[in-house]
């Protein structure tokens, strides 16, 4: 009947302070699975330090160790539900996880997300933004859009537009849970906090627009970097370096990466190489404490093959590269979530007052921002 669930995810807490936490996944293989997990893995704030993937192409095992936000911050118990939301069908012991289940599953999930538009008026400080975007995420609500406008005496008002990962959020005691954390946030300053269904309307105007304007595109993601040169160290530079070797394996092709870490760095190595149909079948992820990383990844194709093609190799490589160089591009400009040639960019749009200049320059914030997202604080 296969494994319990609970054997699928197993969270192991650190014996001493200062040491990581151990994620062990073991369940069936499917293309894109790592990518997954670190995604969800990043969206608890947490960073991978290392990484051990192996597979025979059916079933995997994968150990993650991170490290987080401090004592304490973690839902771990969240964090084991969602990673097991992504993982593939594995039967229980007691056979309550059948086929028909997860088919009902997954056809829930192919539906699009409810959205929902939370309006409520308050004081406007410092901060707000930040505290309420907090209480949203621990309630597990997505924000997909953002609307505040000041009014002449100091209020706000703020639209939210948000889908709920529980699916619950068209019932009466969500919708008070969710109106109860805010106001013990915001406090008597907030005078009504109302939740309603979005028209069709405006959730056809939520969609992505197929591509950015050019002047934006030009701005955030015209990004070149030098090729590395043969003879020098991957060590040596601040550029990230990949390369390809089909000699050490009959099997599988060797992709050799050196770069400086980043938050989410697994993340974008796994979403690269999901985008190319790759299927990593072992591999090693190694963050030192000097800032560098190093992975060795032993892959094919979805044909089971090698990566012969040169031309798939070098796109490959570069596409490698540029995420790992540059991940994110920050500007502050009024742009939206795009897509733009065959990949999508998580694009938010950030607009700011207009006397945010008496505090802080563009530049200033740019580099802030950056920092903050890298995990370079």
């Amino acid at each position: 009947m296969g494994i319990p669930s609970d054997d699928v995810v197993v969270i192991r807490q650190p014996e001493s302070p200062g040491e990581p936490s151990v994620i062990t996944i073991s369940c069936p293989d499917k293309t894109g699975l790592g990518c997954d997990l670190c995604r969800v893995i990043l969206f608890f704030g947490l960073s991978i330090v290392r990484g051990d993937v192996s597979t025979d192409g059916k079933w995997c095992y994968i150990v993650f160790w991170v490290v987080g936000r401090g004592e304490g911050a973690t839902r771990w118990g969240l964090l084991k539900k969602r990673l097991l939301g992504v993982c593939p069908a594995v039967l229980s012991a007691s056979g309550l996880y059948n086929s028909c289940y997860r088919q009902q599953e997954m056809m829930a999930a192919q539906q699009q997300a409810q959205l929902f538009l939370l309006k409520f008026s308050c004081y406007d400080r410092m901060g707000l933004l930040h505290d309420v975007t907090l209480v949203l995420c621990e309630l597990e609500l997505t924000i997909r859009r953002v609307k505040v406008s000041t009014t002449p005496d100091g209020r706000v008002v703020d639209l939210f537009f948000i889908t709920d990962t529980r699916e619950l959020l068209h019932t009466k005691g969500r919708k008070e849970e969710t109106c109860e954390q805010l106001r013990a946030v915001l406090g008597d300053s907030m005078t009504n906090c109302e939740i309603e269904l979005a028209s069709a309307e405006i959730a056809s105007c939520m969609q992505a627009s197929p591509s950015l304007p050019p002047a934006i595109t030009e701005e955030m993601l015209a990004l070149e970097i030098p090729e590395q040169s043969s003879r020098e160290s991957p060590f040596s530079s601040n550029y990230p370096s990949v390369t390809m070797d089909n000699s050490l394996s009959p099997g599988h092709t060797l992709i050799q990466i050196f770069c400086r870490d980043h938050k989410g760095l697994l993340y974008d190595i796994m979403r690269t190489l999901k985008d190319y149909n790759i299927q990593i079948s072992y591999g090693r992820f190694h963050a030192a404490q000097n800032g560098s990383c190093e992975s060795d990844l032993f892959v094919i194709q979805m044909d089971g093959k090698k990566i012969i093609d040169p031309n798939k190799q070098k796109a490959l490589c570069l596409s490698l590269r540029m995420v790992l160089f540059s991940p994110l591009r920050v500007t502050v400009a009024e742009i939206g979530r795009h897509v733009v040639g065959d990949r999508e960019w998580e694009v938010y749009r950030i607009l700011l007052g207009d006397d945010y200049e008496l505090s802080a320059s563009k530049n200033k914030i740019v580099d802030g921002v950056t920092k903050m997202l890298m995990g370079w604080e």
